[in-house]
């Protein structure tokens, strides 16, 4: 028998991370999780879903969010996901659940249901969290991706200054009259940036408090969410506070379809304490993506590695969660004169070792651990206009 007992509420309550692209809802409310058969003995997890229709184009996708979601359970062995095509009866019903939800859900945002949002979390502050957000934002717009950043550190905001982005957002209303944020831009590349963060909204300066209760500070990041112009967007990445309270229960409940990156650094104790951060993400039912290893050895003038804050921490914490390590970023003083500059190392000093490591962490996220959905249509929308039942889902 498996070690950890798997339950199928844990299993359909992960499922509910995984969201059908095309309708913007999680699988399990739109009906399309038919069956979940759990062998304690083996510990393998076999879950039946009813698409849309059989030949949909997204169903690899899906197939494998399933598939790293629930395998990030304790106890699962193997996950296997078979397929089948819902009925006419069950597609009307999916259908109306998709509008009710487009209609009345409690968190509208703008943002794509098509873009993968990303936590860049640790259980304690100093390990490099907002340094790393702003390089891998940076060398995603350097591939001509378009890269929101939400920088969720809202007492310890960053992120303006190491993206090099500055006066305050505009507001804007939308087509109900509802006032919206325009987040700040900058062209990187071929890419797009669009940066949110507390530093370019409120009044007080970079060396000024702000001192709010955990509430109002949950508050702000829900409002970051909903009251954003996000505009298309192919990664939002969330540079999340230290610790594991107020925002990042929030966020689990409101964006129930992110993704986390843990980062630590080698030292033993930043790897214990970001064990912590993972496992809360884990415990609101978000998948860990992976680890990144900050501040790692680093060759010296003479030729020789120095291992400044010890080594191994990255590694160790990833075989103990269960996950891949990511990337290794050797400790570099060019990250910390970029992120003063405004001007990331992969911009600024693109040949250094840190660089090139955030090179190929964009690479491994891209290509490997958080790649981007391919929005090709299931037909959903041209069956209902088809069949004359109701009008299709606006775009």
């Amino acid at each position: 028998m498996s070690i950890n007992a798997i339950a199928e509420e844990s299993v359909r309550n992960v499922l509910m991370g995984v969201i059908d692209p095309e309708l913007g809802d999680n699988i399990v409310d739109l009906g399309m999780v038919q069956r979940i058969e759990i062998d304690q003995q083996s510990g393998d997890v076999d879950v039946t879903i009813a698409l849309t229709t059989i030949g949909c184009p997204l169903r690899a996708q899906i197939m494998k969010d399933i598939k790293v979601r629930v395998s990030s359970l304790p106890g699962v062995a193997e996950v296997r996901a078979h397929f089948g095509e819902m009925t006419t009866e069950q597609k009307r019903n999916t259908m109306a659940r998709a509008r009710f939800k487009a209609r009345d859900n409690a968190l509208d945002t703008d943002i794509p249901a098509a873009a993968r949002i990303v936590a860049i979390a640790s259980g304690k502050g100093g390990v490099g969290k907002s340094s790393v957000t702003a390089n891998l934002a940076a060398q995603l717009a350097m591939r001509g991706l378009t890269v929101g950043v939400l920088d969720a550190d809202i007492g310890g905001f960053s992120i303006p200054r190491m993206l090099g982005v500055e006066g305050r957002v505009q507001g804007v209303k939308d087509k109900t009259g509802r006032a919206k944020f325009v987040p700040l831009e900058r062209r990187i590349g071929s890419g797009l940036i669009k940066v949110v963060s507390m530093g370019s909204i409120n009044g007080a300066g970079e060396d000024e408090a702000i001192m709010w209760r955990g509430f109002m500070l949950n508050r702000a990041v829900q409002h970051f969410l909903e009251d954003v112009v996000w505009g298309d967007l192919n990664y939002l990445l969330i540079d999340m506070p230290p610790g594991t309270s107020d925002i990042q229960m929030g966020l689990a409940r409101m964006m129930p379809r992110t993704d986390v990156i843990i980062v630590t650094t080698p030292a033993l104790a930043a790897q214990q304490v970001a064990a912590r951060a993972a496992d809360m993400a884990r415990k609101g039912y978000l998948r860990v993506a992976g680890v990144v290893e900050n501040m790692s050895a680093s060759m010296g003038p003479d030729g020789k590695m120095y291992a400044m804050f010890g080594s191994g921490g990255g590694e160790r914490l990833a075989k103990q969660l269960g996950v891949p390590l990511l990337g290794s970023i050797p400790l570099d003083p060019t990250v910390g004169v970029g992120g003063d500059n405004g001007e990331p190392a992969v911009i600024g000093a693109a040949h250094t070792p840190a660089a090139q490591a955030f090179v190929a962490l964009a690479e491994r996220i891209v290509t490997e651990a958080i790649p981007l959905v391919e929005m090709t249509t299931c037909t959903v929308r041209q069956f209902f206009k088809d069949a004359g039942l109701l009008n299709p889902m606006p775009a």
